[in-house]
């Protein structure tokens, strides 16, 4: 169905065809998708059981306006934002291209949303029904960010089933020197002692950026080990690989999202499942868009699978597709149960 409207869809700007998406949903004009539960594919995750391990990355529903339709669509898990603790516009637009023939989009977006108090009051009003995550981040002009995540922690902790510290858009000015391995042991510190004084038992993950060198993943993860941190985001879109894209907005400033990141996002999540082994949840982000994709970041190592590229490109039932193919590909197999086969790779 989607396959026949979506050069209609397309001859809308991007950043409009989200905004009707958003509103799409929001009115019911998209109808559910009947969710079919399969052991080979529940996944336990944070203390909680979900009927798969497909979540829609932070970036769609910005301002939590839509989630609990998102988790209609047979998502496992959804994560809102980024939010700022307070509202901003964002870079200028046009600031969202696609890149049909690479199957990518980039992005400059710049943290646009509603603001945290808005955000607070619509979750507040509209109870999770799926397993929701919070994607927090500083405001652009902010004078001191890791107070701004703070913030967003304190009036975050009590209404998600995990925050996310997004430290690696690449269209926030110098947010990714959050990476440096002095300004992230403070940031995680100052996060982790708020959680003790808040005695919150909120759990706490990282979204890191696929563009970081070989010497930063021993130097990360020995950081998430240190600071008791429970997943890690592998990974936001990339600021390089651009060399072999075709569509002509391969020029254009941002993060590239989609096919072109997989190489790289799978090999990323091979090198921190080497050093943690399981004891940090690794959440693979990039390229996924059927079982096959899935399947193959599973073997690298991750836990659980996000997207949003993916359903730009195939439409609302994506979650319900991949799910079908990777339990046929379990199946086929002869595996009984996803967790069986998570950094497999041979």
């Amino acid at each position: 169905m989607f396959s026949k409207i979506r050069s209609l869809i397309f001859k809308f700007e991007p950043e409009l065809a989200h905004d009707l998406a958003i509103k799409a949903l929001k009115y019911n004009f998209i109808p559910p998708k009947k969710i079919s539960y399969n052991k080979l594919i529940e996944t336990k995750i944070f203390s909680k059981t979900i009927p798969n391990p497909i979540g829609l990355a932070a970036g769609f529903d910005k301002d939590a306006e839509v989630y609990n339709r998102i988790f209609d669509l047979g998502f496992g898990f959804a994560e809102i934002g980024t939010v700022t603790p307070l509202k901003q516009y964002g870079n200028e637009k046009p600031r969202v291209f696609r890149l049909e023939e690479d199957k990518a989009l980039i992005n400059r977006l710049g943290f646009n949303n509603s603001g945290s108090e808005n955000v607070l009051s619509r979750i507040a009003k509209n109870t999770p029904k799926g397993l929701l995550g919070i994607n927090i981040g500083p405001n652009k002009d902010s004078k001191d960010r890791l107070k701004d995540y703070l913030i967003c922690f304190k009036k975050f902790h009590n209404f998600a089933d995990y925050i996310t510290i997004n430290i690696s858009s690449p269209n926030t000015e110098n947010l990714r020197s959050f990476h440096n391995e002095n300004e992230l042991r403070e940031l995680l510190k100052s996060i982790n002692e708020e959680k003790k004084l808040l005695n919150s038992k909120v759990p706490l993950v990282v979204k890191i950026s696929p563009d970081i060198h070989e010497k930063e993943v021993s130097i990360i993860s020995d950081l998430l080990l240190k600071f008791d941190i429970s997943a890690v985001i592998i990974s936001n879109s990339t600021d390089t690989t651009r060399e072999n894209l075709i569509n002509i907005n391969k020029l254009e400033k941002g993060g590239l999202s989609g096919k072109p990141l997989e190489k790289k996002s799978n090999n990323l999540i091979s090198k921190f499942y080497e050093i943690l082994k399981g004891k940090v949840i690794i959440i693979g982000v990039g390229g996924v868009d059927s079982g096959k994709s899935a399947y193959e970041k599973i073997l690298r190592g991750a836990n659980l699978i996000q997207l949003y590229t993916g359903m730009v490109y195939q439409g609302p039932n994506i979650a319900s597709k991949i799910s079908e193919e990777l339990i046929n590909i379990l199946e086929k197999e002869g595996i009984k149960n996803l967790s069986d086969i998570i950094g497999n790779q041979k």
